[in-house]
C-alpha cells in the first residue's frame, strides 16, 4: 500500500526502560493521525542470554519480564487507533510472549486483536547449528550450545503487517528492523531499493535506543543541559515515501532533539560509518545531512545503502558457569587503606586457583583490569568506597565463596565495613557467529 507520512515512535529502548514512556508517544501518534506504529526494543545480547536462562528454568517464560507492564497502558489505545505494536520482547520465547499479550488484552477488555509471532531466528529449533560459520566463512563448532539466534531483518515483520497483525512479536531481529517494517509496509518499499532501506534503517537506528536520541544520554549538566530530564520524551520519526524524514519526540515532554543529539545517536555502535552491516542493507551514513527545522525537530537526509550482506549474524550462547559477587563499604579516615586490606584478605582466603576480580568502587572499578594492575597505581583518597569481589567458576560452590568471604569481613575485619550484599547466578557466555542467509527460514504465525 502507499501512504503519505508514516509515523513510528519508540516505547522502550532496552529491557528495564521507563514503563511510563510509551503512553505519551502513543498519545502523540494519535494526535498526528495517519498510519503509525510503535516499536519496543528490549533485547540485547545480555538480555537474550538472561531470557534463555529463564526459559531453561520455566518453559513458559523467557520473554521480556516487564512485558505486561510495558503494554498495559498502551495496548487498548493502540488497538482502538490502529497503531501497530512491534517488539522484540519475545526474546527467547516469542510464542509465550504472544500468549501473554492475548491474555493481557482479555484482562483489559481490549477489542479482538491479531498477534503475529515471527519465527526463524532460533537456529537450535531449526536444527541449523551445524551451518554456523566464523568471520572468515569457515565452519564453526560450538560444543553443546544452549542457544543460537540469528539477527532477522524487516521482511517477515512487514509480511505480518500485510497479513493484518495488530501486534508483532519477535525474538532476535536487528533493532532497526522494528521501524523499517512499518515504512516498508505503508510506503510499499521494495527490499531491493538499497537507498530506501538505508533511510528506514537509519531512522530505526535513531529510534532503537529510546531517549538516547532525545537528550537522555546526551545530558551532561553545565556542558550539555537538557530540559526536564525526569520527564524525557521518547522519539518519533515522520517518514516520507521518498525516504526523507524528520525525528522529534513525544508532545508535552522534557528532553531535547537537536543536531547534536541526533549526531551522537547516528554514530552510536557504528564501527564503520560507511559500512554499517544490517540484515536489510549495508548502511552508509557518511553523506548524511541534518537540519533543525523547528524546536525538537531535525530533518535527516542523505543516507545511502549497498546490497544486504549474504550472511546473517548469530549470537550463540553456551554454559558460562557461575558468577559469585560480594560487596562491602568502607567510609571515613583511611577508608581506601581498609578497602585495600579487605581485598588482600579476601584474595588470600580464596587462594590462587580461582578466577577472581577485585574492585574498589569510588577509587577504581570502571577502568580497572581483572588483574588489578590499574587499581594498584591509584593513590587517591576518597572518603567513601565500596569493595567488590567477583568469582567466576563452573562450580557454584566455588562461586558462592565470593559472598561468603565478604560477609565474614563483618567481624574478621578490617574495621568499619558495612552494607554487605552478595549474589550468585548462573551465566550464559556468548560468542558471535554467522550463517548464510538462505539457510534461515522465517515464518509468520498468527495468534488471536
Amino acid at each position: 500500500m502507499k501512504a503519505g507520512t508514516v509515523f513510528v515512535g519508540c516505547g522502550a529502548g532496552f529491557s528495564g526502560d521507563r514503563l511510563d514512556a510509551a503512553l505519551p508517544v502513543v498519545e502523540s501518534l494519535v494526535r498526528r493521525g495517519g498510519p503509525a506504529a510503535i516499536m519496543f526494543e528490549t533485547l540485547g545480547e545480555r538480555t537474550l542470554a538472561l531470557a534463555q536462562l529463564a526459559r531453561l528454568s520455566d518453559p513458559d517464560r523467557g520473554y521480556e519480564p516487564l512485558l505486561e507492564r510495558l503494554l498495559a497502558p498502551v495496548l487498548k489505545p493502540c488497538l482502538q487507533n490502529r497503531i501497530t505494536i512491534l517488539g522484540n520482547f519475545g526474546a527467547a520465547n516469542p510464542r509465550a510472549a504472544a500468549r501473554a499479550i492475548v491474555a493481557l488484552g482479555r484482562k483489559l477488555g481490549c477489542p479482538s486483536m491479531r498477534v503475529a509471532v515471527i519465527t526463524g531466528d532460533d537456529l537450535i529449533e531449526a536444527g541449523l547449528t551445524g551451518d554456523l560459520q566464523d568471520e572468515a566463512g569457515k565452519p564453526l563448532s560450538v560444543a553443546a550450545p544452549l542457544s543460537a539466534n540469528a539477527y532477522l531483518g524487516a521482511a517477515p515483520l512487514a509480511e505480518a503487517m500485510a497479513a493484518g497483525a495488530d501486534v508483532i512479536v519477535t525474538g532476535r531481529v536487528a533493532d532497526p528492523a522494528l521501524a523499517l517494517a512499518p515504512f516498508m509496509h505503508h510506503h510499499g518499499w521494495s527490499p531491493d531499493d538499497c537507498n530506501l532501506m538505508a533511510s528506514g534503517t537509519l531512522a530505526g537506528h535513531l529510534l532503537e535506543c529510546g531517549a538516547q536520541v532525545s537528550g537522555g544520554y546526551y545530558a551532561d549538566p553545565g556542558f550539555k543541559d537538557v530540559p526536564d530530564p525526569h520527564n524525557i520524551g521518547f522519539p518519533i520519526v515522520a517518514m516520507q515515501p521518498d525516504g526523507s524524514f524528520t525525528i522529534g519526540k513525544a508532545d508535552n515532554t522534557g528532553g531535547l532533539v537537536n543536531r547534536h543529539t541526533v549526531t551522537e545517536q547516528i554514530l552510536y555502535e557504528i564501527h564503520d560509518p560507511a559500512r554499517y552491516l544490517t540484515p536489510d542493507v549495508v548502511l552508509d551514513v557518511t553523506g548524511v545531512s541534518l537540519a533543525e527545522r523547528a524546536a525538537n525537530e531535525v530533518e535527516v537526509s542523505g543516507a545511502t545503502g549497498a546490497p544486504r550482506p549474504e550472511r546473517l549474524k548469530v549470537t550463540v550462547g553456551f554454559d558460562g558457569g557461575w558468577l559469585g559477587e560480594g560487596e562491602i563499604s568502607y567510609a571515613g579516615p583511611n577508608a581506601v587503606g581498609r578497602a585495600r586490606l579487605a581485598l588482600d584478605v579476601v584474595r588470600k582466603r580464596l587462594g590462587p586457583g580461582l578466577n577472581v576480580r577485585g574492585d574498589i568502587i569510588g577509587l577504581g572499578s570502571v577502568f580497572n583490569d581483572d588483574g588489578g594492575a590499574w587499581l594498584e597505581r591509584q593513590s587517591g583518597l576518597p572518603g567513601d568506597v565500596r569493595v567488590r569481589i567477583a568469582v567466576m567458576s563452573p562450580d557454584k560452590a566455588e562461586a558462592d565463596r565470593a559472598g561468603e568471604e565478604i560477609l565474614a569481613l563483618y567481624t574478621c575485619g578490617p574495621a568499619g565495613g558495612g552494607g554487605v550484599r552478595s549474589s550468585t547466578r548462573r551465566r550464559i557466555a556468548t560468542t558471535s557467529a554467522f550463517i548464510r542467509r538462505e539457510k534461515v527460514r522465517t515464518a509468520v504465525e498468527m495468534v488471536s
